[in-house]
């Protein structure tokens, strides 16, 4: 899950809790408020009639008496109680034939030498009747909030991570890797986001320039160890000619040959790899994909003899690859086929099929040889490691390295399905555009 998903995930949760809590709450705390908010209004009641009494004495004032709906009870009368008397209470009283609950402010105080008991209450239903209009309101209003703030958040996390989806795409998905380009700073104000943009820059630069070296390396080494090869070579054959030379030395002599003809093998490969890596090479090539891979069975069709291994292709007569290499591409193919005749079995199978799927064009090359344990498939690519299996059959370990580089500078996506004792399947997936149907 992408940061800004689950940023926006956490907000959306913080909130939904907010709301519940709210929701739990409120409740109690409208009732709260709608009770505070009587107790003063019957607060203030009770001293405006005190105001009234004092002024014109009680006698006009000794009666109790109801509203029409009986949502309001008022009464004054004598107390014989000398104790102060000032609360606020909830007290059922009885009226006619109905006993109704009330809110009730009582209050004693003598006037004229006489104790009187003033009492003003307020229907506990009739407060009731604005806390579920209230609550709704609130509700509202608070879903309402919480919505703004998510979209809010949204806005602000979009904004505040555009630098660091920038950074990603431009510096670490949208880079050819390990050719990295000029660098170009991601402009923002948030210093962690500056931060990490220099420390990849930096990083990156560090792998291009080890990568660049490498290459360099390779190169220079595989120019300058061809030209001692070549001469020991020249000269081991004018040792041959040589009349004196005994059957022993000649024996020897094969020997030292044939090191250095495996060592001037392993001096073209890397070479090879190395231009390919260097983009030395030109895609301008037009070759039906037929013939190329007939051309790798004639070339290689005394090793499928040696072990009786058949070879069928099941590719379509139209399909034309264009804008491509034919040398390298020719070289992709032949080790993939190099390598599914070493590792097959005796009367064994060969067979490469081409299949369009979700417009893609994809070659598979099926074999029915050892497979490949699953422990090695993920590195079966690198140049620097040698399997078991390879040292048996008296390998480099090369063959697919340069299948990868070649797949690279083409833009073609590898899979290998691998079972043991069954067989190995190199599934290639083309880009748009390099595989064409002719008319």
């Amino acid at each position: 899950m992408k940061l800004e998903s689950k940023l926006t995930l956490f907000n959306t949760l913080s909130k939904l809790v907010i709301v519940i809590l709210f929701v739990l709450l409120l409740p109690p705390v409208i009732k709260n408020i709608n009770q505070n908010f009587t107790d003063s209004k019957l607060r203030k009641q009770k001293n405006k009639l005190l105001d009234i009494i004092k002024a014109t004495g009680p006698k006009d004032y000794v009666y109790a008496t109801y509203s029409p709906l009986k949502e309001e009870y008022y009464s004054l009368e004598e107390d014989s109680l000398q104790e102060q008397l000032d609360t606020i209470q909830n007290e059922k009283r009885r009226i006619e034939t109905d006993t109704i609950e009330y809110r009730i402010l009582s209050y004693n105080f003598n006037v004229q030498q006489k104790h009187y008991l003033l009492e003003i209450g307020k229907s506990v239903d009739t407060i009731g009747e604005t806390t579920s209009p209230l609550q709704n309101i609130a509700l509202e209003i608070l879903i309402g909030m919480v919505l703004l703030t998510i979209l809010a958040d949204q806005v602000y996390t979009n904004y505040v991570l555009r630098p660091l989806n920038l950074i990603i795409k431009t510096k670490l998905i949208g880079r050819k890797f390990p050719n990295f380009g000029v660098y170009q700073e991601v402009k923002t104000t948030t210093s962690d986001f500056q931060h990490l943009d220099l420390s990849i820059h930096q990083m990156v630069e560090t792998i291009e320039q080890t990568f660049q070296k490498e290459r360099e390396f390779i190169s220079n080494a595989s120019h300058e160890i061809m030209t001692p090869i070549s001469i020991l070579q020249s000269k081991i054959e004018n040792m041959f000619e040589q009349e004196d030379v005994s059957d022993e030395l000649k024996v020897r002599l094969l020997e030292m040959q044939k090191i250095l003809n495996r060592l001037k093998i392993i001096t073209k490969t890397l070479l090879l790899i190395s231009q390919i890596e260097n983009e030395q090479f030109l895609k301008e090539d037009k070759i039906i994909v037929l013939d190329i891979l007939t051309e790798v069975q004639e070339e290689i069709s005394i090793r499928l003899q040696d072990k009786n291994i058949s070879y069928e292709l099941d590719i379509p007569q139209t399909w034309v690859f264009v804008h491509v290499n034919k040398f390298l591409l020719f070289n992709l193919f032949f080790n993939l086929v190099n390598n599914a005749i070493k590792y097959n079995k005796e009367s064994g199978a060969i067979k490469i099929t081409g299949t369009h799927e979700n417009n893609k064009h994809i070659i598979s090359v099926i074999d029915t040889g050892i497979g490949i344990n699953a422990e090695e498939l993920p590195l079966i690519f690198n140049r620097f490691k040698k399997f078991r299996q390879s040292l048996q059959q008296d390998s480099f370990g090369l063959g697919l390295p340069i299948v990868k580089s070649i797949a690279t500078f083409h833009h073609i996506e590898i899979e290998v399905q691998s079972e043991k004792n069954v067989g190995t399947t190199f599934k290639l997936t083309f880009p748009p555009g390099l595989i064409e149907i002719s008319g």
